[in-house]
């Protein structure tokens, strides 16, 4: 697939089109996983993400999102990084990935964290591939046998 244009824009997290990609990633994580029970810690809500952005495409259809939660002081956990099926491969998860970096250093955040899974081996490469690398599990994901941990300095 050739890399598309996409506009990347903060929504409220309870906006639909959000609500619907959260909701997707939520059951192809589940069928990976083969149960609903594969996040530890406490579930994203719009107390705690306040940066959640959503990819359109040309025609303006939302096919990708992501999220910021912050940590502690100067770090931000990435959050419900998602993108449909049928845009993969396009750029758009590169596309979100750097808006919420750009959000996240505009917020005086200096290096990211994430969560990923070993029932999720593209999302691993992806980020490893842009720039992200593997570390030691930290806060809920401490002692998770499915979780993968990653980071990257700002």
């Amino acid at each position: 697939m050739t890399e598309q244009q996409f506009t990347v824009q903060a929504e409220p997290w309870d906006a639909p089109d959000g609500t619907r990609l959260r909701a997707a990633q939520r059951a192809e994580l589940d069928a990976r996983y083969g149960s609903d029970d594969h996040e530890p810690g406490t579930a994203p809500t719009a107390d705690d993400v306040p940066v959640f952005l959503v990819a359109r495409d040309g025609p303006g259809r939302a096919v990708a999102c992501g999220g910021l939660r912050p940590l502690a002081e100067g770090e931000a956990e990435v959050k419900r990084m998602y993108v449909d099926p049928g845009s993969r491969g396009s750029g758009v998860a590169t596309a979100v990935l750097r808006a919420l970096e750009d959000a996240a250093r505009s917020r005086g955040v200096r290096r990211m964290l994430l969560e990923t899974g070993t029932a999720q081996p593209e999302a691993l490469r992806f980020y490893l591939r842009e720039g992200y690398e593997r570390i030691e599990a930290f806060g809920p994901y401490v002692g998770s046998s499915l979780s993968i941990c990653c980071a990257r300095d700002l």
